[in-house]
């Protein structure tokens, strides 16, 4: 086991942006077909197959979209920000959560919708936009307080691919819901209330 821990690092310390690329996707379809597993085998009666063709855009978004992404943003932002001082660390999350998070979500539901082909490309992302960027600071924020005080830049975007196991299935969740004509899953639509 250590052996394949010790090609892994090597591999990360040359190839880090394919290498996390490749841990992203691949957390990603985990994620996905998990989310499915539970929905499609145990909550749903009769049971249905698992639909490959989402899973498959799920590899598709971790691989070649949202890894390079992260990867990217996440040496940018060491470069921009070095440092694990408890100042640099504040600045980190806030850029991190504030900047960059946002501008992924869009590119998160719009490739989503870019692969499914739908006819509006935008109507996804501005329907669950809110809801999800809220889930996503009341996760990240904790996750990215121990990302930038703790972990090493080389495996960063490893860590943040496990953290994103669970988020992803999160985002597969909120990905589900209608959330204009659904207000029985504990989601709230603000239009409707006021």
């Amino acid at each position: 086991m250590s052996k394949l821990v010790v090609l892994f690092r090597t591999f990360l310390e040359k190839r880090p942006v394919l290498g996390n690329c490749i841990v992203y996707g691949t957390l990603c379809v985990a994620a996905e077909t998990s989310q499915q597993t539970i929905n499609k085998k145990f909550l749903e009666k009769p049971s249905k197959p698992l639909d490959t063709a989402t899973i498959g855009r799920y590899a598709i978004y971790g691989t070649s979209i949202g890894g390079p992404l992260v990867s990217l943003w996440y040496k940018f932002l060491d470069k921009k920000l070095p440092g694990t001082a408890v100042k640099t660390i504040v600045k980190k999350m806030l850029v991190d959560q504030f900047i960059f998070t946002p501008q992924l979500l869009v590119v998160f539901y719009i490739s989503m919708s870019i692969l499914e082909r739908k006819d509006d490309l935008l109507a996804e992302c501005k329907e669950k936009f809110g809801h999800t960027f809220l889930a996503n600071c009341l996760f990240w924020l904790p996750a990215q307080a121990v990302n930038f005080s703790v972990i090493p830049s080389v495996y960063r975007v490893t860590y943040i691919g496990a953290c994103s196991f669970a988020w992803i299935n999160v985002l597969c969740w909120f990905k589900r819901q209608n959330l204009d004509n659904n207000t029985d899953n504990g989601i709230i639509d603000n239009e409707k209330v006021q």
